[in-house]
């Protein structure tokens, strides 16, 4: 079978906005007589069928058995094939996904119900599906902009931190160490309220919790005040130290982050599977490179990528519109739908058994402060190929036992502003998000370059050690490895912009990592 006649294929069946899995797309390339089969197969397709599989083409062929590509039946649906779920329940089969979340099998059922998030709206899965999603911000948002709000958000932020970082260190409250003595021994766990260099080239933090501030001196001369170029405003750390004889200041002999622990040992999948990892399509930009993509989705029908279940998107499907002053003039498509429109087109080019996980980023049309909630109901019903499963930024995507922390990666901005290069840096991706493991918080700082909303629990803390951290927004390739934690920035599907000339960005263009699930390891194949 030639990639040609799979391509003929996927034409025939994209200008009828119906998808195809492996199988089909198999039996299809090697009938004699195409026009009038695909005429045949499209026009029995119940109405409202999105992906066409290989036992409805059997079925019209009468062509008994699988074909030779695809594997052997043990009786149970596979996760990797079209078959279809059992017939939902009433006036559900074209229910979109509600922002709300998605319905949710409990631990443990075995009957395929699907019910309802639980109240703290944790967990989202399907019945008998392979992926659940928590950390989900849709549908929960509480944030008004209140003063008290953010008092909320911050105290959230500091117990859930610091609760990482009391099994090792002995803390006590600010207000507790004020009626210490001189000279005693002390250990702090506070938000990082300001960091300033004294005449004499030393460093002071002043480090605050519930009950009070504090300020920490960092010695010049000590091995710990390279940690300092570490450290942001309003991330949680430990401090342990002495106290001055005169009790009112803490001298730092230790800092401590809450850390990835050294001993993290990743989860892995059972079986060989893979995920192919992208980010920032930018379609609608001039220069989105469709035929990068056309040749991505051409590979992902291939033998080769036959153990590829699952496609990961880490936000900015489109260019969006008034993302920043004169975007319109580097635009082919100036209607934010029709960008939306155009990119679902290039998503029915994917093989129709991928399972497809997406969130959001600046570009996209939802909120700019973060946490970003998926997109809503009208655009989800442009981007239904697939039936897509839509999370918000950030999310935790757990695939085949593998937990993937997915982040845009608005933050890195702030980060690589901030942080010396030897830290953090485009050049180096891998940098950046290695310093966001070790804070826990994917975007620590307030009040600098990104926004972030008001709600009542901080959902960029990173609670839960990811498996893989999947990130894109700086269009930039990086991959590396942290204390077991598999890190991945994607790259991006779009030439370098004028402004991206204008600061001297060069971007990374047209790859898609492949990720395997038994072993962690990466693969970047490049489609330019």
């Amino acid at each position: 079978m030639s990639d040609e006649a799979d391509r003929r294929v996927l034409r025939a069946l994209a200008s009828r906005g119906i998808n195809v899995d492996r199988e089909a797309l198999t039996l299809l390339a090697e009938v004699e007589e195409f026009d009038e089969t695909v005429e045949r197969v499209t026009e029995s397709l119940p109405e409202g069928t999105l992906v066409l599989t290989g036992e409805h083409v059997r079925s019209v062929l009468d062509v008994k058995g699988r074909s030779s590509s695809s594997p052997p039946s043990n009786g149970d649906p596979s996760v990797s094939t079209g078959t279809p779920d059992p017939k939902p329940p009433d006036g559900a089969e074209n229910a979109p996904v509600e922002t709300k979340g998605s319905s949710v099998t409990p631990p443990g059922s075995d009957d395929g119900t699907a019910l309802e998030p639980g109240a703290d709206g944790e967990l989202a899965t399907r019945p008998t599906d392979p992926i659940e999603i928590t950390g989900d911000i849709t549908g929960r948002s509480t944030g008004t902009g209140e003063y008290k709000q953010f008092v909320s958000l911050f105290r959230d932020r500091y117990e859930r931190l610091s609760a990482m970082l009391r099994g090792r260190v002995n803390h006590r409250p600010m207000r507790a160490v004020r009626g210490m003595p001189g000279g005693s021994d002390v250990d702090l766990v506070g938000m990082v309220n300001d960091i300033r260099s004294t005449a004499n080239g030393h460093w002071l933090i002043e480090l605050e919790d519930t009950t009070g501030r504090f300020p920490c001196l960092v010695m010049k001369d000590r091995e710990i005040a390279d940690l300092v170029g570490e450290l942001l405003c309003d991330e949680v750390i430990a401090v342990r130290g002495t106290l001055s004889d005169d009790a009112g200041i803490v001298f730092t002999d230790e800092i401590h982050f809450p850390e990835v622990p050294r001993t993290n040992r990743p989860n892995t999948a059972d079986r060989h599977v893979q995920a192919a990892l992208v980010s920032d399509v930018h379609v609608g930009s001039q220069e989105f490179v469709e035929e990068a993509w056309e040749r991505f989705a051409d590979w992902l029908h291939t033998e080769e990528a036959a153990n590829v279940e699952y496609l990961l998107i880490a936000g900015d499907m489109v260019e969006g519109v008034g993302v920043y002053p004169n975007q319109d003039a580097e635009l082919t498509i100036v209607d934010i739908y029709e960008q939306y429109e155009r990119f679902a087109e290039h998503l029915k080019a994917v093989p129709g058994d991928l399972e497809i996980v997406m969130i959001p980023g600046n570009h996209d049309a939802v909120r700019l402060a973060e946490p970003q909630p998926g997109f809503d109901d009208e655009l989800r019903g442009i981007m239904s190929a697939h039936d897509a499963r839509v999370t918000g930024n950030p999310s935790l995507v757990t695939i085949e036992g593998v937990s993937v922390l997915m982040y845009h990666g608005t933050s890195f901005d702030e980060v690589n502003a901030e942080l010396p290069e030897s830290k953090a840096s485009y050049d180096a991706i891998e940098r950046t998000m290695t310093q966001l493991l070790k804070k826990r918080h994917v975007a620590p700082q307030y009040g600098g370059r990104i926004r972030i909303a008001p709600e009542e629990r901080d959902y960029l803390v990173i609670g839960e050690v990811p498996d893989v951290f999947h990130a894109g927004h700086v269009h930039k390739l990086g991959v590396g490895e942290y204390h077991g934690v598999r890190i991945v920035n994607s790259a991006c599907w779009q030439a370098q912009t004028e402004f991206q000339r204008s600061v001297n960005i060069q971007p990374d263009v047209a790859y898609a990592v492949i990720l395997d699930l038994d072993t962690l390891s990466v693969t970047a194949r490049s489609f330019g």
